[in-house]
């Protein structure tokens, strides 16, 4: 950074400050901002939550579902893939998809008559979809499934929005698959600059850790996996600032597809 850009961090910060106090102040409140916190590992960020519930919750499940299911711009180059992807390739497991959110919001753009469809999701987002899916008001398509042993081989594995909740290494993740998909498409991954790190993400009245990796590791760790990279694209529209810590710089987002080696 050269040292204008300093001085404007600088002056950012310095204006940041006094919504930083207030932030502070309402973090353990119904009022909290959304992002508070800052940590350097995962189980620091846990500590933090207290007894407040987790993303395996019965209402945290509940919330923003409607909003889920629409399309964003951001969901284009994953529909652009799966376009190419699924006619050929048709068994894909959504891990974190919610209640099949994106299954919802991609149907009208794709022919998904004869894709199989998993949705891995927490058992309490599990639970709630089912018993949606018995009252009608999802599609019986769709398979739900709360623990990766019980997923059955997928051609391709979906995880829009995952990596920032996920506990564990993503290639750790994929190997415990039942079997390698030929394509991964990630999306919205954040991302920074800076050292990996968590905060915490409020979600109703649950509080979670939320983790921006280091951009240059993530993609240290894709290039380390038995795949290629087909396409990539940078999310500037996902970009979000700690306001407990504004001295931090904002994350932004990413999406990748990639294709095991040896495959063409």
């Amino acid at each position: 950074m050269t040292w204008r850009s300093h001085l404007r961090r600088a002056a950012s910060v310095g204006r940041a400050l006094p919504g930083c106090a207030v932030a502070r102040s309402l973090r353990k409140t119904r009022r909290a901002p959304r992002f508070t916190g800052h940590f350097t590992d995962r189980s620091a960020a846990m500590a933090a939550c207290g007894d407040a519930p987790g993303y395996d919750d019965d209402a945290a499940s509940e919330l923003s579902f409607d909003v889920m299911r629409r399309r964003a711009t951001w969901d284009y180059p994953i529909i652009h893939w799966l376009s190419r992807i699924l006619p050929d390739h048709p068994a894909l497991l959504d891990a974190g998809g919610h209640m099949g959110s994106k299954y919802l919001a991609f149907e009208p753009l794709l022919d998904l008559g004869a894709v199989e469809w998993t949705v891995y999701d927490l058992p309490a987002t599990v639970r709630l979809a089912r018993a949606r899916q018995a009252g009608g008001d999802l599609p019986a398509a769709l398979r739900f499934v709360d623990r990766l042993a019980d997923a059955p081989e997928a051609d391709v594995l979906l995880a829009s929005g995952l990596l920032q909740y996920l506990d564990m290494p993503f290639e750790r993740f994929v190997a415990d698959l039942p079997a390698r998909p030929r394509f991964i498409l990630l999306n919205k991954v954040a991302v920074g600059r800076g050292p990996t790190r968590f905060t915490l993400e409020r979600i109703g009245m649950s509080r979670v850790p939320y983790q921006i990796r280091n951009r240059t590791e993530f993609e240290a760790e894709i290039a380390a996996m038995d795949y290629r990279t087909l396409d990539r694209w940078t999310i500037t529209a996902l970009s979000h600032s700690v306001s407990t810590h504004p001295w931090i710089e904002a994350s932004t987002s990413c999406g990748v597809v990639l294709e095991r080696k040896g495959r063409m």
